[in-house]
């Protein structure tokens, strides 16, 4: 619905109606661009409306005579991002809901503290959040098989799924570099079930990590604040 609105950064004269309301702000970019807005909601900034479609959040104003996308909203008293803290709620499931039987348990420790990642066995960070990963205490980890970048991740994602110790052929290869070398004509069903699952939910790049209160966290983060999390989240 909104690749072409999302590359740019100012849309001006959509031809929006004046002083349009929430619903009415829905009804015609759904009808101009195609696809679902998932929400309208003032955004407390400017006059502006936060709309949030497809995984992403652009903003109009009140009159709904312009679109400002692709940027970030950032409260200069405070300094927040208060894009990412909306896009952080927003994006944000319930943990229940996750298909933990397609993916990958590790337990440490007492295992009481939950995360939840998506990764691609080709993704460098991935690979930097594995040796982090390796660091926590006192956690269960689900890494899910989400192969996107390549061929080559698919056929990996495969040999790691059909291992008869998961959880080492994952380490072996995120951690030491040792490429997986079994088979991968088992039942690797789980990983197009994965793929299918992280692209209605959006995922996009990897890593992804989702934390038991649900919010996601795109990308790399820092041990000390995935620690911070988790503790704040057991």
């Amino acid at each position: 619905m909104l690749q072409k609105l999302l590359s740019l950064v100012l849309c001006a004269a959509t031809v929006l109606p004046v002083h349009a309301d929430e619903a009415e702000i829905r009804k015609t970019i759904e009808a101009k661009f195609g696809g679902k807005v998932e929400s309208v909601a003032k955004s407390g900034y400017l006059g502006l409306y936060e709309v949030f479609a497809e995984g992403s959040i652009f903003y109009t104003d009140d009159k709904a005579s312009a679109i400002i996308a692709g940027g970030q909203l950032i409260d200069t008293k405070t300094m927040k991002n208060v894009t990412d803290e909306r896009m952080r709620k927003l994006t944000a499931i319930r943990f229940s809901d996750l298909p933990l039987e397609r993916a990958i348990k590790q337990v440490r420790g007492d295992g009481k503290r939950v995360l939840a990642t998506f990764e691609d066995p080709n993704c460098g960070y991935c690979k930097r959040l594995a040796r982090d990963l390796l660091k926590l205490d006192n956690v269960t980890v689900y890494t899910f098989l989400y192969p996107i970048l390549s061929e080559d991740s698919v056929k990996k994602s495969r040999q790691i799924w059909c291992a008869a110790d998961r959880s080492k052929a994952w380490n072996d290869w995120m951690v030491e570099g040792k490429a997986p070398s079994g088979r991968d004509d088992c039942d690797t069903a789980a990983i197009a079930k994965n793929q299918e699952f992280g692209r209605k939910l959006n995922i996009s790049g990897t890593p992804t990590m989702f934390f038991a209160d649900g919010e996601r966290v795109p990308g790399a983060m820092p041990l000390a604040r995935i620690e911070q999390k988790l503790t704040q989240t057991r």
